[in-house]
């Protein structure tokens, strides 16, 4: 009878022992409607063995020794599919069934694949006995994909969790960050045909690999075997952040002698991106090496190193985008003829690893990785001191600003002719500078600053270019063991060792004419008047030069331990994973200036900063019958604050949070799953909630008179900040509830329907405590108490999103695929300064504004939502084999109708913050000076891929 074959993860990639008997492995193809699927090509990894199925779909591998294998399925205009099985002792015969072969949804540049486990035998489909354990981390869950491809295009993120409590693994260690918690992807950009067909674990979902968090995990071995034997050559050309793409991979496939080689080298580029004033120059190179001394030990090395140098483009008010458009970007001007950006990032951060795989038996294995990250990453901006803001939507500059302040003024009865006159002329002027776009007014204007520098009295600098920079060291070590305790049973255990330890830094990138800059605080008379006002009491030598470290000078350090032990296991109709976590976490700041302000608290090793981990996840999942599954993925465990999360303001001093705790999180949901040759579909409720999380904003504020206590003079007064702030909120609380619909539908053997539905209500769930801080309030950080965002909706992505598209997939090797997207419900976060009594109460008197009633606070503090939107999306691709060339020519077009309308993203602006009657004037006007900040879709994109395979 036929053999059921089961979705499951995939577990290892290792060859099996040496055993004398020798076996013949065979298996049918066909397509989702039971057809031969002929002539596709079936790899045996680790093996010279490469077979064709002929025209009946039939295959076959002859004299394969017991032990365990893998092989791959690749066929044009099909997805490719990974599968496993294991050779027994004196097993002659080994049939794996029929095998079926999806065609493929889009273009084959996605990199989906579908990973299936035969090392059960079961005697047919009806028995409700496969094993679905990672059925919802399969490619074929239509929910996930067009949620990462269609709208994720648009910022949409499952779930609305943050991307912080996800997991990526790479050749078995993580590449989260420990300073923030995030995934610096640019570190193997551009090298997408190495980094594709990873095991995906979606959300909260269990994975033998990591414990991860409730985004889901990424797994990926990069085995130099692994790849097609022979090149592929790939070129690009698209409309966003870059315009071209070249890469080209050779792999030598294994040796007789046990070697395999694979190497690659990417670049893309473009002289301008989509974005006004964009450039982009980055390249991707990979080496991978693979010794296999034997069936049962191999040894990888594998390198990645992505150099990149990239300008990035601003968020604006709603007033710029309506004078200039959504491409307006602020950061760049002209210099010598050429556009030149202030925002430039660059980065070269390479990445060394080596892993060990070992058989130990039969039953064992055991796979070792040490990996190695060093560099630099350097993003500039620009400084000034002692001169006025240069950047041209400083909302001084803007025809806003004119026309406020006439309303300001006849407001307070201020009628002066005179100054009305000069305002009514500044606005004229002001008007038709940004109407006519006289980009000496709109963009950065380089020659006056140039001009600024020369006038400079002492040759010191008003402007400058500076970079922060971070130097980052990252050792990982980690280590891998499953055991095999019989079919259905399976112990796993995973260790891992991070040491993070990354140098912080402003140096000194372009002085722009003049002489020197010097390293002293321009606030410093109002700040500690008297002072000496250096950043580094230490060096007398003040004036600094292109490449001279300035304002700041700091090493953060963390070191992480994670144990996570886990079972699977299968009864009945029942699958059951389980997983753990045991970790701890020790972390530290060591400030190399001694900053002027904080003598006792800048300079040398704060206190060690430790923590406990701890966590569960498990999932059930009962099977109906072969094709209908319920799944059930529960989980709870903490999370230690990452270390911009511990210090509210590491430039300057050692000063932590108040009260910093680990977040908890416990997360639940349910799924009813089909999956059958003519339907597959998912529907899933869930809910998250998460606990004493700590929230870290980092911005430029104005206005903002807030009393202080300084815990190094022992004194309280008020201060005004008119710098870079940054706002910490902690204890925070939030819940993620909703459902999801995923459903993809065979009309025809060449038609398919696809649809997906996600409901969300994201919130916070409490008054969270905030707290600021900045330099030139000369205190460590002043508590401004409680946050009444209780209810608010957690900003960043649309919680309401639908999907409904088709695909055609012609039996001459190409496809046409389109869908219409619809996003709703998209909140900005709600600025947690502006629903504090800070806001409503005058610091003098403790009392209300005069001027401010309980409907205009709730009118003040209402949540900015962003407008709903829909978009159109289409794909198309044809596919061809000339002898031994294959070619595939794919083209997508996003946002087909140039929906320019869509807020990605922004954020309020804190400004003038006191809820005064100029913020009255301001909130009511057109126009406000600080009115929110916005990140709109760039509109109408395409993209066009060729590759040859050879």
């Amino acid at each position: 009878m036929i053999k059921k074959l089961s979705l499951v993860s995939l577990f290892t990639l290792l060859p099996a022992s040496y055993y004398f008997a020798q076996t013949t492995v065979f298996a049918y193809l066909k397509d989702a409607d039971g057809k031969p699927v002929e002539r596709a090509e079936v790899d045996l990894k680790g093996k010279e063995n490469e077979v064709t199925a002929d025209k009946i779909g039939y295959f076959q591998f002859v004299d394969l020794i017991p032990g365990h294998y893998q092989i791959v399925i690749t066929k044009p205009n099909y997805e490719t599919k990974v599968m496993e099985f294991d050779v027994l002792d004196n097993e002659k015969k080994k049939d794996l069934g029929t095998i079926t072969l999806y065609s493929v949804l889009t273009n084959a540049d996605q990199g989906l694949a579908i990973i299936d486990n035969l090392g059960s035998d079961y005697e047919d489909s009806s028995s409700g006995q496969a094993s679905t354990v990672g059925l919802l981390q399969s490619s074929q869950d239509v929910f996930n994909r067009i949620s990462s491809f269609d709208l994720g295009a648009y910022w949409f993120r499952p779930r609305g969790i943050d991307g912080r409590t996800s997991e990526n693994i790479l050749n078995g260690v993580s590449m989260v960050k420990s300073d923030n918690g995030n995934v610096d992807f640019s570190n193997w950009g551009g090298l997408n045909e190495i980094v594709r067909y990873p095991e995906i674990f979606t959300n909260h979902s269990p994975s033998e690999y990591a414990f991860g968090g409730v985004s889901g995990i990424i797994y990926k071995n990069t085995k130099a075997s692994e790849y097609r034997k022979g090149f592929q050559a790939t070129y690009s050309v698209t409309n966003r952040n870059y315009r071209q793409r070249v890469s080209l991979r050779y792999t030598s496939g294994m040796s007789k002698k046990g070697w395999a080689f694979t190497v690659m080298g990417a670049k893309r580029w473009a002289e301008e991106g989509i974005q006004d004033g964009t450039f982009y120059d980055a390249y991707g190179t990979y080496l991978g090496i693979e010794k296999k001394f034997n069936d049962n030990h191999t040894l990888t090395f594998n390198a990645f190193a992505s150099p990149y140098r990239r300008s990035t483009a601003s968020p604006s008010t709603q007033e710029v985008y309506d004078y200039r458009g959504v491409h307006y970007n602020s950061y760049w001007g002209w210099q010598d003829g050429e556009k030149r950006s202030e925002r430039v990032r660059k980065g070269f951060q390479p990445v060394f690893q080596l892993q060990d795989f070992w058989k130990i038996n039969k039953k064992s294995n055991l796979w070792t990785t040490v990996s190695y990250q060093f560099g630099k990453d350097k993003g500039s901006r620009l400084d000034w001191q002692n001169a006025s803001n240069p950047s041209p939507t400083y909302y001084k500059k803007l025809p806003s600003y004119y026309q406020n302040s006439i309303i300001y003024n006849a407001y307070h009865n201020n009628t002066d002719p005179e100054l009305y006159l000069k305002l009514k002329e500044g606005f004229d002027q002001a008007n038709e500078d940004w109407m006519n776009n006289n980009q000496d007014i709109t963009q950065i204007n380089w020659n006056n600053l140039y001009a600024a520098n020369r006038n400079s009295a002492n040759g010191s600098a008003k402007y400058f270019l500076v970079n922060d920079v971070s130097d980052d060291k990252i050792f990982n070590a980690a280590t891998h063991y499953t055991y095999n305790f019989d079919d259905k049973t399976r112990f796993f255990l995973n260790i891992s060792y991070q040491n993070f330890r990354s140098e912080y830094y402003r140096e000194v990138k372009d002085l722009l004419g003049a002489g020197y800059a010097l390293n002293i605080d321009p606030f410093a008379e109002s700040n500690k008047r008297g002072s000496s006002g250096f950043y580094n009491m230490n060096d007398s030598e003040t004036q600094k030069h292109v490449g001279d470290k300035i304002n700041y000078n700091y090493i953060l350090r963390r070191q992480e331990v994670k144990v996570n032990p886990g079972l699977k296991l299968s009864t009945g109709s029942f699958d059951i994973f389980t997983t753990a976590l045991f970790g701890y976490s020790t972390s530290n700041r060591d400030g190399l200036f001694q900053n002027y302000l904080y003598q006792k608290s800048s300079l040398g090793e704060s206190k060690d900063f430790n923590y406990l981990n701890y966590g569960l996840k498990g999932q059930v999942i009962y099977r109906l019958n072969g094709k209908n599954f319920f799944v059930y993925n529960g989980a709870y465990f903490s999370q230690a604050p990452f270390l911009e999360d511990i210090f509210i303001n590491p430039r300057a001093n050692n000063y932590s949070v108040p009260n910093i705790k680990n977040a908890v999180v416990s997360a639940n949901d349910i799924s009813y799953v089909m999956s059958a040759p003519f339907l597959k579909l998912r529907a899933t409720a869930y809910l998250v909630n998460t606990q004493n999380d700590t929230n870290v904003q980092r911005f430029f504020a104005d206005g903002l008179t807030i009393s202080v206590d300084n815990a190094e003079t022992g004194s309280t007064e008020d201060k005004t900040a008119s710098a870079f702030v940054t706002q910490t909120m902690s204890n925070v609380s939030k819940r993620s509830m909703g459902a999801e619909l995923g459903i993809d539908f065979k009309v025809l053997p060449t038609l398919s329907l696809q649809g997906v539905a996600s409901w969300g209500d994201y919130r916070y769930t409490n008054n969270p405590n905030v707290y600021i801080s900045s330099d030139v309030m000369a205190a460590p950080y002043a508590n401004l108490g409680t946050a009444y965002i209780k209810d608010f909706k957690v900003g960043g992505t649309a919680q309401k999103a639908f999907s409904a598209g088709f695909r055609y997939n012609s039996p001459k090797y190409w496809w046409f695929g389109a869908s219409w997207n619809y996003l709703d419900d998209n909140n900005l976060d709600p600025s947690a300064i502006l629903r504090t009594d800070e806001f409503i109460q005058n610091n003098n008197s403790s009392t209300p504004f005069v001027n401010l009633d309980d409907p205009k606070v709730e009118r003040y503090m209402r949540q900015v939502q962003l407008p709903s939107s829909f978009f159109l999306n289409a794909n198309v691709g044809k596919s061809w084999i000339v002898g031994k060339y294959y070619v595939l020519i794919s083209g997508s077009v996003n946002n087909i109708l140039d929906n320019t309308r869509y807020i990605t993203g922004g954020f309020e602006q804190i400004r003038s913050s006191n809820g005064n009657v100029d913020f009255e004037n301001d909130y009511n006007s057109r126009y406000p000076n600080f009115a929110p900040k916005y990140w709109y879709t760039q509109g109408r994109s395409y993209f066009v891929n060729l590759q040859v395979r050879f």
